[in-house]
C-alpha cells in the first residue's frame, strides 16, 4: 500500500458497513473454532507475515451493550497493545471511543478470556511502541499516512 494512493472510498459509509459485518463474521468464526480460525490476520502485510488477532469485548458508550471487535495485537510485557487505525480512515473506530468512555474490557485470545483496562498511550509510549507495531504489521505506517488524525495506540493492562 502506497500512502500517496489513499483509496477514494475509504471513508465511505459503505466501508463502515462492510467492516461491521466482516467483523461480526470474524468474531463468530473465532469463537466457534476456539480461536483456531481467525487468530491470525492474513490481509495486507499480514498475507506474508500473519499477525496475532484477539477479540476485544467492550461496552457501547451509547447503548450499554456488550460489543466484540477483532483486533491485531502485540504483547508488551504483561500488557497487550492494539491500534485504533480503522484501516487509515479519518475517524476513530467506535471500539476506541467506547474504551475512552468505559476503559474496563475483556480480551479473548484463543479460548482464554481475561479482564483488561484500556489506557491510550502517551506520545512517548506511542513513540516506543510504534516501531514494534509496524514490525508486526507494516500496514500501520500506511494507515497513519492516510489518516487525517493521529492514530491512537491503546495499552490493555491486566486488571
Amino acid at each position: 500500500m502506497d500512502p500517496n494512493n489513499k483509496p477514494k472510498q475509504l471513508n465511505s459509509p459503505v466501508v463502515t458497513k462492510v467492516m461491521k459485518y466482516a467483523g461480526r463474521a470474524h468474531v463468530w468464526v473465532y469463537r466457534v473454532s476456539g480461536g483456531r480460525i481467525g487468530s491470525k490476520w492474513r490481509i495486507g502485510a499480514g498475507f506474508k507475515k500473519p499477525v496475532p488477532t484477539l477479540l476485544l469485548e467492550h461496552i457501547g458508550r451509547k447503548t450499554g451493550r456488550r460489543l466484540v471487535t477483532p483486533l491485531v495485537y502485540i504483547h508488551d510485557g504483561d500488557n497487550i497493545v492494539v491500534v485504533a487505525s480503522q484501516g487509515g480512515r479519518d475517524t476513530d473506530p467506535q471500539w476506541y471511543r467506547n474504551l475512552v468512555a468505559n476503559p474496563d474490557a475483556y480480551v479473548e485470545i484463543g479460548t482464554e478470556r481475561r479482564p483488561v483496562r484500556a489506557v491510550t498511550a502517551t506520545p512517548e509510549e506511542k513513540a516506543r511502541l510504534w516501531p514494534k507495531l509496524v514490525e508486526a504489521y507494516a500496514d500501520f505506517d500506511t494507515y497513519q499516512a492516510w489518516a487525517d488524525r493521529e492514530i491512537p495506540v491503546v495499552i490493555l493492562q491486566p486488571r
